[in-house]
């Protein structure tokens, strides 16, 4: 047969590895040009980061800026299979250290970044993201802690929308297919991570981690959102507690729960009704209550951070 078109893994609805290692997706690859949108008055524009690596981001100054003043920079992290985790975390990494350094230098010396000169201050930091981009985000926030930002910048919150994170020992919400569910995983863990870690490491299984740990989350306020019909809520709700009963020096662990509703269903109600302006609202009054005024978010363009596969 054609290594080409002999099928190495099926992990749809996402992706298709051939025997080649050629990957087709399934999903995610419509791109939209950067430039100002005519319905949200959102206003984007791309930067490179880091050339060596393709590392780029696109920088988004929505209409009311989420009601919190904000210049959300969204990373256009590198994918898995071809690269394997922790490739996503080293890149939102990078982008996040860019971030801060640009800022504070555009701020004192009017550098080569206009947009977080004008609408970012490094000392009003949030990361953010959903699903796998919340995921990121988490071990973004981990590495801010243990290994500090530039000029000792700490990120003032982090915000994960529907955080994608699983582990050996299935949680109530996961029951419904306990041997099912945990295989799938295990196998999808490993596919992403090329099999250097294990379903219960703490990149994917931050609740395997002891109180003490937490220590290292670098933030000062967190907050998470879950949604009343998605298998993982009980992950998300795990977290919270976990950070609140923890070894963590931050001030507030923040838990919002979408009633009703399934996993990332914001992704397929964009235009900002009903319970996606709800959520928006409460993830703004979050950051409003900092007066916050930088947000970063491994994702692909959208009104906040999305995931990618």
């Amino acid at each position: 047969m054609d290594p080409d078109t002999e099928v190495d893994y099926d992990m749809s609805p996402y992706l298709i590895r051939y025997k080649s290692g050629r990957v087709h997706r399934l999903m995610g690859t419509r791109r939209v040009d950067a430039g100002t949108d005519a319905a949200t008055g959102v206003t984007s524009r791309d930067v490179v980061i880091d050339v060596g690596t393709g590392l780029a981001a696109r920088l988004h100054i929505p209409s009311d800026v989420l009601a919190a003043r904000a210049v959300a920079v969204s990373v256009d992290f590198r994918l898995a299979p071809e690269h394997p985790l922790p490739a996503a975390y080293d890149d939102a990494w990078a982008a996040l250290g860019w971030a801060v350094a640009t800022a504070s230098c555009a701020r004192a010396s009017s550098g080569q970044e206009p947009w977080l000169a004008e609408h970012g201050d490094p000392a009003r930091l949030f990361v953010a993201g959903d699903s796998t981009g919340g995921n990121i985000a988490h071990n973004v926030a981990m590495r801010a802690g243990r290994s500090g930002l530039p000029g000792g910048t700490r990120i003032e919150g982090m915000v994960l929308l529907h955080p994608y994170f699983c582990g050996k020992e299935l949680v109530p919400s996961e029951g419904a297919e306990p041997r099912r569910s945990l295989e799938t995983e295990e196998r999808w863990w490993a596919f992403v991570c090329a099999g250097r870690h294990g379903i219960d490491h703490p990149f994917i299984n931050p609740l395997a981690m002891p109180a003490t740990e937490w220590v290292s989350l670098g933030c000062r306020r967190a907050m998470v959102t879950v949604a009343e019909l998605d298998r993982m809520r009980d992950r998300g709700r795990r977290y919270v507690e976990a950070l609140r009963a923890s070894a963590w020096a931050g001030d507030e662990a923040v838990l919002y729960e979408d009633q009703g509703e399934r996993h990332v269903f914001f992704l397929s109600r964009s235009d900002g009704s009903g319970k996606t302006k709800q959520m928006i609202a409460a993830i703004a009054s979050f950051m409003a209550s900092s007066n916050a005024q930088a947000l970063l978010g491994p994702s692909v363009p959208s009104l906040g951070c999305d995931a990618k596969l």
